[in-house]
């Protein structure tokens, strides 16, 4: 099973709730780079095998919560062993994490002849995480609230490169250190242009994440400079992309790049939703 990142194209904080989360418009993509999900059922209790080092193999991974999770609302005991191929950098803004556990939730369902339906299955991904519910869905969204509103939109097959320089960024510091009141005040996107993404590429956690790594703001001109129609940080960051109209623009651009980043370099394609990207699923190339 693959399980696509994604990039934020637009992100609007609106304000903090009560219960510490934040209030949030965002726009988002699936793209083709994944990571590989095995799972095979049977035996007793979880396992789960990473060929990552770093990513923990017990209940602090999201793909045993999420298995853990599933057990709980299905009412029955879970026999199942993971096998996880990380292709998309960890803590990177990606979402590679709910991404993993979306696709976790899908297997075991299908897995288990589908007891849970999907009304079910999106509160317990709500519950794992704000992205987690996006990955179920498939296909580009706006989601709403704390991330679990989701409305489908049309995106066209834009081409990112994209850069993650590897420098640690924690998703909760950033929020953490969010001031609203520094966050740049206008009337709230309604409409999204897919032809001029120049127009609404932002996000407003870029006032947090380039004040602690200013360096990022020059990945972003070179990007431009390369010929990116929009440039943005995806999510909390540090992946910095640049969206071009075609692949072969973007794999003029990326060379470039290469000469003086020394970082994670990937070129992949934004996932329409439609039938046909099952053709171009997991298609990345490692600059």
């Amino acid at each position: 099973m693959l399980c696509p990142a994604k990039v934020n194209l637009y992100l609007k904080v609106l304000g903090r709730r009560a219960d510490g989360y934040h209030e949030l418009v965002t726009v988002m993509q699936p793209l083709s780079l994944a990571d590989e999900l095995t799972v095979t059922p049977g035996g007793v209790g979880i396992t789960l095998e990473c060929d990552h080092p770093e990513l923990p193999r017990g209940e602090a991974n999201l793909v045993w919560r999420a298995a853990q999770g599933f057990a709980q609302a299905w009412g029955r005991e879970v026999g199942a062993h993971f096998i996880l191929r990380k292709r998309i950098p960890v803590a990177a803004g990606l979402g590679g994490g709910s991404s993993d556990a979306a696709g976790a939730l899908r297997a075991l369902n299908t897995l288990a002849g589908e007891p849970l339906k999907a009304a079910s299955l999106h509160r317990l991904a709500g519950r794992l995480g704000a992205d987690v519910p996006f990955f179920l869905k498939g296909g580009p969204a706006v989601a709403r609230g704390t991330g679990t509103r989701l409305t489908a939109i049309t995106l066209p097959a834009y081409w990112y490169l994209l850069l993650n320089p590897g420098v640690p960024l924690s998703t909760r510091w950033v929020y953490e250190n969010l001031d609203l009141a520094q966050l740049p005040h206008g009337p709230k996107l309604k409409a999204w242009d897919p032809e001029h993404p120049e127009e609404w590429v932002r996000n407003d956690l870029n006032t947090v994440t380039l004040r602690r790594f200013p360096e990022l703001a020059g990945l972003l001109e070179q990007l431009r400079q390369q010929g990116a129609g929009a440039q943005g940080i995806s999510g909390s960051g540090p992946t910095v992309f640049g969206l071009f109209p075609t692949l072969e623009a973007a794999k003029r651009a990326a060379p470039e790049l290469r000469r003086t980043f020394p970082g994670w370099m990937a070129l992949c394609r934004g996932l329409t939703g439609l039938a046909t990207d099952t053709l171009w699923e997991n298609q990345t190339w490692m600059i």
